[in-house]
């Protein structure tokens, strides 16, 4: 048990690298987007070849369908990641896209019908409030940036939807044959809205690259893929809350790279978001771990 929460710690710092990557990369954020995703995809591909080998009707015509809409969704989630990333603290933009657990069971019980209990309804009420503490503070005070509190929001948003996508699609063969064309389709929908700005690119800067690589290797394939499979063998509502802690990690790391210091508003906020993201998840009935 120690060493699967080790584990998660670990998955959980890496994802909330993506914010520092991404604010310390020069390139547009449609192009950024546009790289990362089919760069993915390559490093993912055996992974979707294999099952399909061994199951070489999981994947028809249907399951090609289906992937659409989780890639358009998707797709638009990491566009608006990139841009909010950006605009706001490290810390700020990691606490606002952890907030994707209060609007999950409203996503759910519109595709799935899972119903909504009273705590759920309270929690989402306390951490909207937080949202609303920060994006005031951001409105009103000088440097703040208010859009990139709403471009986060709306990630967040998304990024629920994505999440709940998934849920209605876990027949899938398995997490590869669902992810990796969910990556491919979205890279591709990327590449054609980075199009215009793609010339924009400084293909010869290593440093790019480099910073685009990290992107695709520590939060995407590492971090991700360390949360999926902590969801098999720990609770969900502690992979939840672990995830949240991003915010903390990113800050600290924030702090070092970028010498972000989030203002006190920031801390009231947290409190008011961990709060909310809290009642909600552990309102959840516990879920089965898979062996």
């Amino acid at each position: 048990m120690l060493w699967r929460i080790l584990l998660l710690t670990i998955g959980v710092i890496a994802c909330s690298t993506a914010a520092i990557l991404i604010k310390a990369s020069h390139t547009h954020p449609l192009v950024l987007t546009a790289l990362r995703l089919p760069i993915a995809t390559l490093l993912l591909a055996p992974l979707f070849f294999l099952d399909l080998r061994r199951r070489p009707h999981a994947f028809t015509r249907t399951h090609a369908r289906r992937i659409v809409l989780p890639a358009v969704v998707f797709a638009a989630h990491l566009i608006t990641w990139a841009y909010g990333a950006r605009m706001i603290l490290s810390a700020q933009a990691n606490l606002i896209i952890g907030l994707a657990p209060v609007a999950l069971p409203f996503f759910l019980h519109h595709l799935v019908g899972e119903e909504i209990n009273r705590r759920e309804i309270i929690g989402t009420t306390i951490a909207l409030g937080g949202v609303l503490v920060l994006s005031a503070r951001d409105a009103f005070s000088p440097g703040g940036s208010l859009w990139g509190n709403l471009a986060c929001f709306v990630s967040m948003v998304l990024f629920a939807w994505y999440l709940a996508l998934g849920r209605r699609n876990r027949d899938f063969g398995s997490i590869w044959l669902y992810i990796v064309p969910v990556y491919c389709l979205a890279g591709l929908i990327c590449l054609v809205i980075a199009a215009p700005v793609f010339s924009t690119f400084e293909f010869n800067s290593r440093r790019e690259w480099l910073l685009i690589i990290g992107l695709v290797v520590v939060p995407t394939l590492i971090g991700h893929t360390i949360l999926n499979q902590s969801m098999r063998h720990l609770r969900g509502q502690i992979v939840s809350l672990g995830n949240l802690m991003q915010f903390i990690f990113a800050g600290v790391i924030a702090y070092f790279v970028f010498g972000e210091v989030p203002p006190l508003f920031f801390y009231v906020a947290s409190v008011l978001a961990v709060g909310g993201v809290s009642a909600v998840v552990l309102s959840a009935p516990p879920q089965p771990r898979m062996r």
